[in-house]
């Protein structure tokens, strides 16, 4: 593997450090002030953005660099990933607005900044549209942008020259890093950039559900079980290109292992430097849609998203993002909306959501890969979540920490309940292998018309667990969840005891949905699992610390399907409850 002549010259990964002074908030001035009203705190998060990011006075209209709008055609695909129907797709031989685009976006940069306007119409375009530093991407009322249904496009103009994988960038898969296909929407190391829209007309659409150009019959959602093709390679089945050459030992640490999903972790927990964790072409790691990585100064609003190959939005190492009024509609495979990893100074205001899978999900990397540090100091408001795994969820990639998160005035809508409800509300999970600090985590003024889903989920446990036999449902039907064992089987080294502490949560209002047996608004209120001891294989004498200090106030959770056990705890000290009514009982403990 080799950069391609074209690549910045920069190390592969760089340690953010000094992100939090260089931010610009200015903080508390004391502890005791922060302790005594943390949402303080989040005021001065909110107003780091007061000011809006400046761009040069001039337009560079596609157009002008050679891009012609398409014509769309009707084929058949996925509309999601579990339903089949029919797609509009840019026609055979579409004009390819992928070289103006570039075209534009390097005349802005060179010129010092300015506006590339992506004019009204439909835009075929066959690659990645990559950010520079004082460039602002905007999308005209009724633009549309087909990204091509074609790996090879993706694989194609990155830095990193990897033969037959493709030309490939460096990306981060579920929290390890790693050189992949490029996401539709890329930048790294960039400042000062935006992307945008005029309205919810303003559309990317990701074609995950089309059936891939080659012809044969896949698609990007068809690379994940869920909506493989029979007898068809996906990224949890054995694939040859993984050797154990890259990680002697491999077979013997799980039988799955030249699985992609599988593969990537062992060579993080092995250490294998990122230059020869080379995917790409050949390989199942479906891409994110829009990824930026290093950048500071971003912005993100007013668009429509639609049908993405996985994660939606995912900044990486980021500093001041600003997420603003943006429609995400994608329900696919790893759909989640926005996940921010290991970001400093976030704000999530006024954007709707309906995904595959979580709606917001904070991470901060997996495994070893955890040197661009911790995600902190995140305020998300005003928004609406319709289906989704969880809504506000802080994990389960979190082994850099999380602290310093705040959610309000959040309508939990559950549009779908009837046949695609939100799993749960709020989420916090992790495992023995995630591991990573949680704390100063704080919610309010919350809504859920339309309750959770009312069937409870447990997971799967390891052999041997304490809980074994319980029906512990942090898989989906509460409205809080604390979940410190999250699918421990699907990691191997388990050595790394979460902490979760500090967590508060007030003004929770949950409404009952009508279903065909009763009115419930959830399965449970509250599961809140500590770490469970017997799923750690690491040394003796580590410490396994509970779930500590989290109270839940003046709350109303409606009634729960499952009034004999309202709600569930295990390996918690320091619950409190405080005016909180369940199934129209108030308790104070």
């Amino acid at each position: 593997m080799k950069k391609s002549s074209s690549a910045q010259r920069r190390t592969v990964l760089k340690f953010a450090a000094g992100a939090l002074a260089t931010a610009g908030v200015p903080w508390p001035a004391s502890a005791q002030q922060a302790a005594a009203d943390p949402w303080a705190r989040a005021q001065q998060i909110i107003d780091v953005f007061a000011q809006p990011l400046r761009f040069r006075d001039q337009d560079f209209v596609i157009t002008d660099f050679g891009a012609r709008s398409c014509k769309l055609v009707t084929v058949a695909g996925l509309v999601e990933m579990r339903r089949k129907g029919e797609l509009q797709t840019p026609t055979p031989q579409s004009p390819d607005a992928y070289p103006a685009i570039r075209a534009a976006i390097a005349a802005a940069h060179k010129a010092g900044g300015g506006r590339v306007l992506i004019p009204a119409g439909s835009w075929y375009c066959k690659g990645p549209i990559v950010l520079l530093s004082n460039v602002h991407v905007h999308l005209a009322a009724g633009a549309r942008v087909y990204f091509s249904a074609n790996p090879a496009d993706y694989a194609r103009d990155g830095d990193y020259d990897c033969g037959a994988n493709g030309k490939l960038v460096l990306s981060r898969w579920q929290g390890n890093d790693c050189l992949n296909f490029s996401p539709m929407v890329y930048a790294r190391g960039q400042k000062n950039i935006a992307f945008t829209g005029e309205d919810w007309t303003s559309v990317i659409d990701g074609q995950a559900g089309v059936p891939f150009e080659d012809g044969s019959g896949n698609c990007w959602w068809g690379m994940n079980r869920v909506a493989a093709l029979p007898g068809v390679i996906h990224q949890g089945l054995d694939n040859s290109n993984n050797t154990e050459a890259l990680a002697p030992g491999a077979s013997k640490i799980r039988p799955d292992w030249r699985a992609d999903e599988k593969f990537l972790p062992i060579l993080s927990e092995a250490g294998v430097p990122v230059e020869q964790r080379v995917f790409g072409l050949g390989h199942y790691l479906r891409p994110s849609m829009v990824e930026f990585i290093d950048c500071s100064d971003v912005l993100m609003q007013g668009y429509l998203v639609m049908n993405t190959p996985f994660w939606i939005h995912h900044p990486v190492d980021c500093r001041k993002v600003h997420f603003s009024k943006v429609r995400m509609d994608s329900i696919g495979p790893n759909s989640d909306g926005f996940d921010p990893e290991s970001c400093d100074t976030v704000l999530v205001d006024g954007c709707l959501f309906n995904n595959g899978d979580d709606c917001i999900a904070i991470k901060s990397g997996k495994n070893r890969d955890t040197q661009y540090g911790p995600t902190r100091n995140v305020v998300i408001q005003n928004s609406i979540m319709n289906s989704g795994h969880g809504g506000v969820t802080l994990g389960s990639e979190m082994a850099a920490g999380i602290e310093h998160v705040y959610a309000q005035k959040i309508e939990f809508r559950n549009a779908y309940w009837l046949d695609n409800p939100l799993g749960t509300a709020i989420r916090m999970k992790s495992n023995m292998n995630r591991g990573g600090f949680l704390r100063h985590f704080y919610v309010r003024d919350v809504t859920l018309p339309n309750g959770v889903q009312t069937r409870g989920r447990s997971y799967k446990m390891l052999p041997g667990s304490a809980l074994e036999g319980q029906v512990v449902s942090t898989s989906g039907g509460a409205v809080i969840t604390i979940d410190c064992d999250y699918a421990p089987g699907d990691d191997s080294a388990r050595h790394r005891p979460p902490q979760v502490s500090d967590v508060h949560i007030s003004g929770v209002r949950v409404a009952n949905a009508k279903t065909t047996d009763g009115e419930y608004s959830c399965y449970q209120a509250m599961v809140i699992l500590g770490p469970v001891a017997s799923s750690f294989n690491g040394a003796k004498g580590t410490k396994v610390m509970p779930v500590s200090n989290i109270s839940i106030s003046d709350s109303d959770f409606g009634t729960p399907r499952n009034r004999e056990q309202p709600w569930f705890a295990y390996n918690v000290d320091g619950l409190k409850l405080r005016n909180v009514r369940i199934d129209g009982k108030t308790y104070n403990q």
